[in-house]
C-alpha cells in the first residue's frame, strides 16, 4: 500500500543543479545567493526589503525584537497555529494572550479582536503586538484588523507562513500593505522550500536596519552606523545584541530555484482544492470555505467533520484514514491547551471556536506534486471511511 502524505516537497533536477553549484563555488554561506533570494521574495511580493534566516520562527523572534517587544508588552495571536507563533513573544519577556478564531475561516476573528481591544483598553492591556495567522494559505481579513491597529495602537506581523502565493483584495501577501512584517516559512512541507528556512519582510526602513542586524549577531560593517571611523578594511562593530539567524548559501539556491515555480505551485494547489471541493461535498463534513476577497495558496486543505451525522469518533476517523494509508494530519492543537501554556493561566474553554475545530478538523492530502491518481485514491478513501 502506498502512503499519500498530507504535503511534500518537489525537488526538480535544476534545484539539485543549483544547490550543487554553490557547493562547487567559494561561498557556502555570507555569498550572493542570499540577496539574490530576497530579491525574488521582494519581486513576487512587493515589499521594499526582504531578510532571509534560518527558520520562520527565527523570523518571528527578529520581528518581534524589532517591534522592540518585551517585558511588560503584551502579544496576541491566534489559537491555532504552531507554537512558535506564540513562542516568539515569550523569547521577548512579553506576555501571550489570544484571539478566538472565525468558525467559517478559521482564522482571528476581527469581530473577537475588535471586543478584546474595547476590554483590554478599559483594563489598560492592550496588546503592543498582534500576530495575524493567515491558515492554510487563506488571508485574514487584513483591513479591518489595520483599521484596529490605528484606532488602538498594536503593531502587525503577519505570518504568512502558510501563504506566499497568495492575495489579498489587491494585495499580494508580503506587501506589507496592512502590516509591519509579513514572515514567511520555507520548510518542506511549504508551499516553497529551501529545507529549513525563513523570511521577514517590511516597508518601514527603520524595522529594515534592525532586522538587518538582528539576524547576524548585531554586527555592521556600515561605517554610517558606527560610533567611530573604521579602523581598515577588515573593521566592523556590533551595535546590538543580534543572533546567527543567517541562512546558508545552499538554501538561498534552492529557494531562487523554487521560486521561479511559485505561480505553479500555487495554481496546481487551487486545481486540487477545487476538485476536492466537488468530489468530497456529498459527505458529512465542512468544506474550506473561501471569500470573495481572498485568493488562497492552499498550503493545507482542512476538512471538519460533522460528527453528529458520523458513526465514528474524530480519532476514528484520523486512524482509519491513516491507516488506510492517507497521511492525514490536524493543523492544530490549539496553543493554548498545551500544557507550558496552561502553566501560564490558560485553560479549556477559554477559546471556545479554536476547541471546537479542534474537536472536528483533519488536514487531508494536498501538495504540489501530487497526481491525479493519488487524488483520486485520497477522495476514494475519505468516502469510504465517510460513507
Amino acid at each position: 500500500m502506498s502512503f499519500i502524505p498530507y504535503g511534500k516537497q518537489e525537488i526538480s533536477q535544476v534545484d539539485i543543479d543549483s544547490v550543487i553549484d554553490v557547493l562547487k563555488s567559494d561561498f557556502l554561506t555570507q555569498g550572493p545567493q542570499v540577496p539574490t533570494f530576497e530579491n525574488s521574495l521582494i519581486s513576487a511580493c512587493g515589499a521594499k526589503y526582504a531578510f532571509a534566516v534560518n527558520s520562520a520562527t527565527s523570523a518571528l523572534h527578529i520581528s518581534c525584537l524589532a517591534l522592540d517587544l518585551g517585558p511588560g508588552d503584551y502579544l496576541w495571536t491566534s489559537p491555532i497555529t504552531f507554537v512558535a507563533t506564540a513562542n516568539c513573544g515569550l523569547y521577548c519577556g512579553a506576555s501571550i494572550d489570544f484571539v478566538d478564531i472565525d468558525p467559517d475561516t478559521y482564522n482571528m476573528c476581527p469581530a473577537k479582536l475588535e471586543s478584546k481591544l474595547k476590554q483590554a483598553k478599559a483594563e489598560g492591556t492592550l496588546p503592543k503586538v498582534v500576530v495575524v495567522v493567515h491558515l492554510c494559505g487563506q488571508p485574514c481579513d487584513m483591513e479591518k484588523i489595520y483599521q484596529l491597529s490605528k484606532q488602538y495602537g498594536f503593531k502587525i506581523i503577519e505570518d504568512a507562513s502558510h501563504a506566499i502565493g497568495a492575495r489579498y483584495q489587491n494585495s499580494i501577501t508580503g506587501d506589507c500593505k496592512y502590516s509591519d512584517i509579513t514572515i514567511f516559512s520555507f520548510h518542506p512541507v511549504k508551499i516553497v522550500t529551501t529545507a529549513e528556512g525563513g523570511a521577514a519582510l517590511t516597508n518601514n526602513d527603520v524595522l529594515a536596519k534592525k532586522l538587518e542586524l538582528l539576524r547576524s549577531h548585531g554586527i555592521t560593517r556600515d561605517e554610517s552606523l558606527m560610533t567611530e571611523d573604521s579602523h581598515g578594511g577588515w573593521y566592523y562593530q556590533q551595535i546590538a545584541l543580534g543572533y546567527n539567524y543567517r541562512m546558508t548559501e545552499m538554501q538561498a539556491a534552492l529557494g531562487v530555484s523554487q521560486m521561479t515555480r511559485l505561480t505553479d505551485f500555487v495554481e496546481r494547489r487551487n486545481q486540487l482544492a477545487i476538485r476536492y471541493d466537488n468530489e468530497l461535498k456529498h459527505l458529512p463534513i465542512e468544506l474550506p470555505k473561501r471569500l470573495d476577497s481572498i485568493f488562497s495558496s492552499f498550503h493545507l486543505y482542512i476538512i471538519r467533520l460533522k460528527l453528529n451525522e458520523i458513526k465514528l469518533s474524530h480519532k476514528e476517523v484520523f486512524s482509519k484514514l491513516r491507516r488506510a494509508g492517507l497521511g492525514v494530519n490536524l493543523h492544530y492543537i490549539p496553543v493554548h491547551l498545551q500544557p507550558y501554556y496552561q502553566k501560564l493561566g490558560f485553560k479549556v474553554g477559554d477559546f471556545p471556536e479554536a476547541e471546537k475545530y479542534y474537536g472536528e478538523a483533519i488536514s487531508i492530502p494536498i501538495f504540489h506534486a501530487m497526481t491525479d491518481e493519488q487524488q483520486s485514491t485520497s477522495i476514494e478513501t475519505i468516502s469510504q471511511v465517510l460513507s
